[in-house]
């Protein structure tokens, strides 16, 4: 089974009334200002291991690595100038600006290859899913591969034609259940990448994400797909 090397989740909790739980104290008030939730996956396969800054804050401890990435951090709301930075030199690899809203969540991915670096901001849904549902989402960050279907294994594809930096909004999917996922070549039944027998927990808000090159001898830069987990209701 494939499975991301990072889980990034939002509790129900922190999704209903709450998002946003730390405050800033200031003398014997507490104050939390307007602030969002944003999720970051490293999805440029030929980086050197990097440094994510949201203005001038450095916002990881340890250096982000191709197919890794964090889990939801606070930000604050309104424009944000977000930078990577090679980790050893300090290079500057990309700058650009985001907006973010308040008690909003958002994934950003970093796509593209080393050589055209791009910023991908999706906005997060995370809705609760029905009563023993499970909820999906699908992103193609793959630079170079076709467009793409998304189907369980034996089945139809229940994603189509989706090519570099689509995705779709969080579908519903029975929860409770073992599935193998395919990627296939739109139109075909070539499979490009599997995950194979992952269970999807009712309650439960994923991002099914296919990255990598398809022309590549580097097997760590190979396509593959992989499951995160956004969310859980309990």
């Amino acid at each position: 089974m494939t499975t991301t090397k990072w889980m990034a989740r939002l509790s129900a909790v922190c999704l209903l009334s709450v998002l946003l739980t730390s405050c800033l104290k200031s003398k014997n008030d507490y104050y939390s200002p307007p602030a969002a939730y944003v999720l970051f996956a490293q999805a440029s396969p030929d980086q050197q291991p990097l440094d994510l800054y949201f203005n001038n804050n450095r916002v990881n401890s340890l250096p982000l690595m191709y197919g890794n990435g964090l889990d939801y951090f606070r930000a604050f709301a309104g424009i944000r100038v977000v930078t990577l930075n090679t980790h050893t030199g300090m290079s500057k690899v990309l700058s650009d600006s985001i907006t973010l809203k308040t008690d909003s969540a958002y994934s950003l991915f970093l796509v593209n290859k080393a050589t055209n670096p791009q910023l991908l901001l999706l906005s997060d849904s995370l809705s609760k899913p029905a009563a023993g549902k499970a909820s999906i989402r699908f992103v193609n960050v793959s630079p170079d591969a076709p467009a793409v279907d998304l189907a369980i294994k034996d089945s139809a594809a229940f994603v189509s034609n989706k090519g570099f930096k689509s995705y779709t909004r969080f579908l519903p999917i029975q929860g409770g259940k073992s599935y193998t996922f395919e990627v296939r070549q739109h139109g075909t039944s070539t499979v490009l990448a599997t995950i194979t027998d992952v269970t999807l927990n009712s309650g439960l808000v994923y991002t099914l994400w296919f990255h990598g090159l398809a022309t590549t001898s580097i097997n760590d830069d190979k396509l593959k797909a992989e499951l995160m987990t956004n969310a859980y209701y309990y």
